[in-house]
């Protein structure tokens, strides 16, 4: 029963709570210094946000299976998920959410008032993408960016370290890069069917789909290239700039996945399936660490 409900929250979903670390990231040399005591207590804090949000993301998950459980149970591969297939009861899944949400939004709390806020924000605006907000055109997208920008934001407030205008904007561009990619994934893989395993598939097209993932793509391209020489917190020899090739090619072969491989409808299974784009994460991920390290 606990493995079945631990695979019902899926922790492979949980990769995208690591977004909380960038915050901690990018405060190189500016809040604290690599091995020193803040370091390690900054770390812990962000650790210990991210155990939280996987906790909240797994009571979500929770949540969204039972309001699905019927269609899942008509759907030839999601039939077979532990709350669809019975493994797991509704009741007990009800049971452990609100268990999981009681516990991590409230040692959110103890740990930094802001924010255990922000992770409550979070988990009742997952909980309306699950009621609602996934039948709004658009802002079905719009509200799983949003996901990622709490997250980011909750890494911030929980190392107590100012929030970057372009964290936001970045944190967006990419998430709704990514979304709008999911969605055509699933429109073009589904075809005719489409609209029966995600009703609000019903309301894009593949035309449009391609307009709006051309100007995200863009201005996610162009957003973090102004970023790197224009953010005076950043190295004033501009060397942040030489870590552009790397945006630029994640975004390129994540484009290059989802048209010419199929992929994209599962972005933290792309992430660690795909080599190439994994090595890419990793080399930008040292890059930055490296530039705010040694070009200070």
């Amino acid at each position: 029963m606990l493995l079945s409900l631990l695979r019902a929250m899926r922790p492979k979903q949980w990769s995208k709570n690591a977004i909380i670390f960038f915050p901690f990231a990018f405060t190189l040399n500016e809040y604290w210094r690599p091995f020193s005591p803040d370091m390690y207590r900054f770390l812990g804090l962000t650790t210990t946000g991210f155990l939280l949000f996987c906790l909240l993301s797994g009571a979500v998950y929770l949540i969204n299976d039972v309001a699905d459980v019927d269609k899942d149970r008509l759907h030839p591969t999601k039939r077979y998920r532990p709350i669809a297939s019975g493994q797991v009861t509704t009741t007990t899944a009800l049971a452990a959410a609100g268990l999981l949400t009681a516990v991590s939004v409230g040692v959110g709390f103890a740990l930094n008032p802001l924010f255990g806020f922000v992770a409550a924000i979070y988990f009742l605006a997952q909980v309306a993408y699950t009621f609602f907000l996934k039948h709004v055109v658009l802002l079905d997208v719009f509200t799983i960016a949003a996901g990622f920008v709490l997250r980011a934001v909750a890494g911030a407030v929980v190392i107590q370290v100012a929030i970057s205008p372009w964290l936001y904007i970045c944190t967006v561009l990419l998430s709704l890069f990514l979304g709008f990619s999911k969605r055509r994934h699933e429109l073009v893989l589904l075809n005719d069917q489409a609209g029966n395993h995600r009703q609000i598939l019903r309301e894009y097209t593949p035309e449009l789909l391609e307009e709006i993932l051309s100007v995200v793509t863009s201005s996610t391209v162009m957003a973090y290239s102004l970023y790197t020489f224009t953010y005076e917190k950043l190295p004033k020899n501009h060397a942040m700039m030489l870590t552009i090739p790397f945006v630029l090619y994640g975004i390129f072969r994540y484009l290059y996945l989802v048209h010419l491989r199929n992929a994209g409808g599962s972005p933290e299974e792309t992430l660690l399936g795909d080599r190439p784009f994994l090595v890419n994460v990793i080399l930008w991920m040292v890059s930055v660490v490296a530039i705010l390290y040694f070009f200070r």
